[in-house]
């Protein structure tokens, strides 16, 4: 089955030779170099002296890089009917990720948190995985139930009581910054999927209530509530990594103090590769490179929500809700990273899509990127109609094959 799926058009093998969405591809390619120019830059000192080799974490980043290059390939090669059909095995394989994560011995705890599984020479973060497929589960569901979404009460219910159990075991973790980014992007696509507006608004307010619980609830979420109001109250404790961030971004000006030059990446601001490097990117780059960057994020963005409204114009629901969904993920991860990184909003350890070290997220952004060129190919050419009806008949000749 899966070699008749290999086996079907796609845009590295369509009659125009490659065919594909490049301004999106574009947008997002200099991302990913961008990306590794930076994280190269902002990672020498401490690889330097973790490992004696400055670009110990600029090779590991190769390394995603030609991993998410070829899970990348491969999602192109998969009609969008095939997560259509299996999006309910995939949100499971999520939840018992989600679980595993947790248990003694398998879950890798890292500054008090567990949230990767070791599986030798890398480390899988079941999150980004569950924040993909939950996106392809929400999205089946909205084609299947659209009169019920629409309708009845219980067509937002019902996607409630699987995002609950999700949410709450990403907390567990603790992970709120993946959890507030899968939530709202799946509201989002409710939303747009036609949910009526006098159920959505207490939704809505629900969520949001839920959130400021579960934001009080922990003592040390209040301590980051109250500490990035003001950092400069206790910039040696609670609030030196925001107060080092806010270092780099007034020393980097207008137009930076020069690539490779910062100096809050040597050892001043901790996380510097990771959930902080668009600190460092300021710093170096100043003012216009920042600008620069939130201008294509903005617009890798933008043409992923154009994406969408192309294949619901061409009645391809599922492809459009999924594109909706990751569009809306990239909306929520570049908004609160930066947010955090400027002191707009609490110290989170979630990742800047494309820019930020780590396997995990590199690969899921390099898949989601394959989804969206696959969506806009399919809509574009109208041949998604064909691979449903010529999947679904290979899965049925499985099905009663002895």
């Amino acid at each position: 089955m899966l070699a008749r799926l290999f086996a079907l058009q796609s845009p590295l093998r369509s009659r125009r030779g490659l065919d594909m969405d490049f301004p999106l591809l574009a947008g997002c390619l200099a991302l990913l170099g961008l990306g590794l120019v930076m994280i190269t830059s902002a990672s020498s000192e401490v690889a330097a002296a973790l490992s004696g080799n400055p670009l110990y974490h600029s090779i590991r980043h190769l390394i995603y890089l030609a991993i998410g290059g070829v899970a990348c390939v491969l999602t192109l090669q998969v009609p969008m009917s095939f997560w259509q059909r299996y999006g309910a095995r995939l949100m499971l394989v999520a939840f018992v990720l989600l679980i595993m994560v947790l248990l003694p011995g398998i879950g890798r705890e890292v500054n008090g948190a567990k949230r990767w599984i070791g599986f030798g020479l890398f480390n899988l973060q079941p999150s980004e995985l569950a924040k993909l497929f939950t996106v392809m589960f929400i999205a089946g569901y909205l084609v299947r139930r659209q009169d019920e979404v629409r309708e009845k009460l219980t067509g937002f219910i019902k996607p409630m009581l699987v995002l609950g159990p999700i949410a709450v075991l990403l907390l567990a973790e603790p992970d709120f910054g993946a959890t507030v980014v899968l939530v709202g992007s799946c509201i989002a696509m409710l939303f747009l999927g036609g949910i009526n507006l006098v159920r959505f608004v207490p939704l809505v307010g629900a969520v949001l209530g839920a959130g400021v619980l579960v934001m009080t609830s922990q003592s040390y979420r209040m301590q980051r509530l109250t500490n990035f109001i003001d950092p400069w109250a206790d910039q040696y404790g609670a609030g030196y990594q925001l107060s080092q961030a806010l270092i780099a971004f007034g020393r980097g000006e207008w137009f930076g103090v020069g690539l490779g030059n910062s100096i809050q990446k040597q050892f001043y601001l901790p996380e510097a590769h990771t959930d902080f490097v668009f600190a460092v990117l300021a710093e170096e780059l100043g003012m216009v490179g920042a600008l620069a960057t939130v201008a294509l994020f903005v617009f890798v963005s933008v043409r992923a929500l154009h994406i969408g409204l192309c294949a619901e114009r061409a009645r391809q629901y599922f492809s459009a809700y999924v594109a909706y969904g990751l569009a809306f993920q990239w909306i929520g991860q570049v908004l609160i990273n930066i947010g955090v990184n400027v002191g707009l909003l609490p110290t989170k350890g979630l990742t800047l899509p494309f820019l930020s070290y780590g396997g995990s997220s590199l690969v899921i952004c390099c898949v989601c990127l394959g989804l969206l060129l696959r969506i806009e190919w399919e809509s574009r050419t109208h041949l998604g109609n064909e691979d449903i009806e010529f999947v679904e008949s290979d899965f049925l000749e499985e099905e009663v094959r002895p």
